[in-house]
């Protein structure tokens, strides 16, 4: 969002990023406006609790704390709308927002990073729990989204969208889907566009965009990957604050493959102690600047952390943990760059084969250059602003 924000304001939109104050900081480093919703303390409330990484639990724990920002966002879409030529954007929990494009006849569009929030019965994204052929993927997700998604959320948007004398929400996953627009930062040949999904719908190509890319990096980071090979890189998520286990997993597997590597947290209590001399604790650097110096990478599975390691041309371990991170892992498994390992199935064992295979196959690395030879850093917001920027333009793709 920030890095679309940015190429926008670049282009001479005037911008504002309406969110936590957690990130008021990097937004106004980057020159942009900011508009608070909720506060620090909520932001490392909701980030703390381990429910937020379960498979079956996280939607339910998001939702359940992300109820009180969805009057605050609908307050300032409402007062956006009253700005000539303004438009909004929002992701797939931008219930305020949408409700404000419907009350006030103002453009608001979803912009999906991933592509497991669009449903599709033709080619069911893989969602935690849902397992086998399309047709019960096409069963089990109708059942979930009845007895989990519709009534987790719905109970509570549809009094207030009553309210507003609009009406009610029936399908959560077709609800958070602007009828305006849909935007998507990630590529056909990543996701192939379905018939099925809802329209006007535009994708560019993955953001592929970095807070502090331009920084240099640290001179003990620098010297110690100039000291041997290539690195393995390893973090569990930018927001993790559970990846003790991860990473004493990553600790034993590197020792016992005499492989050096870099831990990726802001979390120290995560690392393990002491670590061993090959062994790196780096609490944050951009990864356009560290992915291409690095052997492998093993992660969660988040999208932008999947699509900069596509970008460097490298293998991936996934350990999928909640929301979009199981469908990442099986999209990239499926172009033969990576492989995944479930939390259950992360063992020190199980990573050292999983790791060996990957380095091993001669057909691995062409893959990875075959991916990356597809992408342009930079070039899904450049296309992105200019289709938000021109209306005339816009109007036409979406017809």
């Amino acid at each position: 969002m920030l890095g679309l924000a940015v190429e926008l304001q670049r282009r001479g939109a005037q911008v504002t990023l309406a969110t936590n104050p957690h990130f008021e900081s990097r937004i106004r480093e980057n020159g942009i406006s900011f508009h608070p919703i909720g506060s620090e303390e909520d932001y490392r409330r909701i980030a703390s609790h381990p429910d937020l990484w379960h498979p079956r639990r996280s939607f339910g724990y998001l939702f359940e704390n992300l109820k009180p920002f969805i009057l605050p966002q609908y307050e300032f879409f409402e007062r956006a709308s009253q700005e000539e030529s303004a438009i909004g954007i929002v992701n797939c929990f931008g219930f305020g927002g949408l409700a404000a494009m419907e009350k006030f006849n103002f453009p608001v569009y979803t912009l999906h990073l991933q592509p497991a929030v669009l449903w599709s019965d033709l080619n069911p994204p893989k969602m935690p729990n849902l397992h086998g052929p399309k047709w019960m993927r096409r069963l089990l997700f109708r059942i979930g989204e009845r007895l989990v998604l519709d009534r987790t959320a719905c109970p509570f948007l549809n009094p207030w969208r009553t309210s507003l004398e609009l009406p009610p929400i029936r399908h959560l996953t077709r609800a958070w889907n602007s009828s305006r627009g849909i935007l998507c930062l990630f590529p056909d040949w990543y996701a192939p566009p379905q018939r099925d999904w809802p329209q006007p719908c535009l994708q560019t190509d993955f953001p592929l965009w970095n807070h502090a890319s331009d920084q240099p990096l640290s001179d003990e980071l620098q010297r110690f990957l100039e000291q041997g090979d290539a690195p393995i890189l390893f973090t569990p998520g930018s927001a993790n604050r559970h990846g003790a286990t991860f990473f004493r997993v990553a600790m034993e597997a590197m020792e016992r493959m005499k492989k050096r590597a870099i831990f990726l947290t802001e979390y120290r209590e995560q690392i393990p102690s002491p670590l061993p001399e090959s062994i790196l604790w780096v609490p944050y650097v951009a990864l356009d600047q560290l992915l291409p110096r690095a052997a492998a990478f093993v992660h969660h599975g988040g999208i932008g952390s999947a699509s900069q390691a596509l970008l460097a041309s490298i293998p991936q371990v996934i350990m999928p943990l909640a929301h979009d991170q199981f469908d990442n892992a099986e999209r990239l498994e499926r172009l033969g760059v990576a492989s995944s390992l479930p939390p259950n199935r992360f063992r020190t064992d199980r990573l050292i084969a999983t790791l060996q295979t990957l380095l091993s196959d001669p057909a691995v690395p062409v893959r990875c250059q075959e991916s990356a030879s597809r992408m342009d850093k930079g070039r899904g917001l450049r296309d992105m602003a200019c289709l938000l920027c021109d209306d005339r333009e816009w109007t036409l793709a979406c017809q």
